[in-house]
């Protein structure tokens, strides 16, 4: 049990409606609940189903509750200011604790050269190289490799199978997921004599403090410099970010968004998956992009872009309004010139 319905409102700042006493046993979405179950309510038409569900309780922002509601619950409520905010919370508490050093798995491979900070974990088969910096209470999963003059912060994860390649400098309380590359060689070469050459990449990619890296993404190094992302951004699955890229501070980029070379996001810029942007442009600090956009210019600070090729969002509605309304303004101009 983790508690009831009074202690958990207690713990997250926020208010029981109805019965205080509900002993909640998990905490689940709306598919998922039972009568035991506290699920999470942060839309109207969420709030609708959840009260609809067989969960036993519902998490609800308050701006949501309307006065009926509240004076008499159809379920017992935990009403807070932010529905999402209490929700990572409690879920806090039921994540797995990380492993923790010192340990040193037999089967690891460290560098004598390596320089390994206190309470370090390093899992089976995890290899750190040559002249490589472990930070304090940093923890390398299985098959997790550092690469030769390479700097983990203190308090990073590395997943199972997260690579930091040769030269690259991950910082403190980083997060990399299982699959992730940070250095890869960048993508750059030139056609000559009807074959391509390669243009050797001899930068290296710098994360900030906090980053979060996803499954399988890739960060490439710079063909010269750095590519960089900056404190607190936080990177989806299956991304690709190319050489010399620049991501500014607290950015988030959902699934299978592709930076090509060059391409420079300000901060707080926010991305939906698929969205591609063409390389060497400018993002400003602020905007958003919407899922699936291709990004062919540069894009002021605060605008939302959407749509191929990505323009202002107001204007692509627009002109998906227009493309709806084509079929009838062909069929008008099919009827004017059969009166002809």
């Amino acid at each position: 049990m983790l508690g009831t319905l009074g202690q958990l409102a207690q713990r997250l700042g926020g208010r029981a409606i109805g019965d205080g006493t509900f002993q909640v046993a998990r905490i689940a979405a709306i598919d998922d609940a039972d009568s035991e179950t506290l699920t999470f309510a942060t839309t109207p038409s969420y709030l609708e189903e959840a009260l609809k569900s067989r969960a036993g309780a519902v998490l609800v922002e308050e701006s949501l509750l309307s006065p009926e509601l509240t004076e008499r619950p159809k379920k017992p409520l935990v009403a807070v200011p932010n529905a999402r905010a209490a929700l990572a919370a409690l879920l806090q508490t039921l994540e797995r604790p990380r492993k923790t050093g010192p340990f040193r798995h037999s089967s690891a491979v460290i560098a004598g050269d390596a320089v390994v900070g206190p309470d370090v974990y390093i899992g089976p088969h995890a290899v750190v190289s040559e002249g490589a910096h472990i930070g304090a209470r940093a923890v390398l999963e299985a098959g997790s490799y550092v690469g030769a003059q390479s700097k983990i912060g203190a308090d990073t994860l590395l997943h199972p199978h997260a690579s930091v390649l040769d030269g690259c400098i991950v910082g403190d309380r980083a997060i990399l997921h299982s699959g992730s590359v940070i250095g890869a060689d960048g993508f750059g070469y030139v056609f000559i004599d009807g074959k391509f050459e390669r243009i050797p990449q001899v930068g290296n990619v710098v994360l900030g403090d906090d980053v979060e890296i996803g499954a399988n993404t890739c960060v490439d190094r710079a063909q010269t410099g750095s590519t960089q992302i900056g404190d607190g951004t936080k990177i989806d699955n299956l991304c690709q970010i190319g050489h010399n890229c620049r991501i500014g501070k607290h950015c988030g980029l959902a699934a299978e968004v592709g930076l090509a070379g060059s391409t420079i996001l300000g901060d707080y810029v926010l991305v939906g998956g698929k969205a591609g942007f063409s390389g060497h442009l400018t993002v400003g600090s602020r905007a958003r992009i919407g899922g699936g956009s291709e990004v062919w210019k540069d894009v002021p600070e605060c605008a939302f872009y959407s749509g191929v090729p990505a323009r202002p969002h107001e204007q692509q509605m627009r002109r998906e309004v227009m493309i709806r309304n084509l079929a009838k303004l062909v069929a008008r101009v099919d009827a004017l010139e059969k009166r002809q």
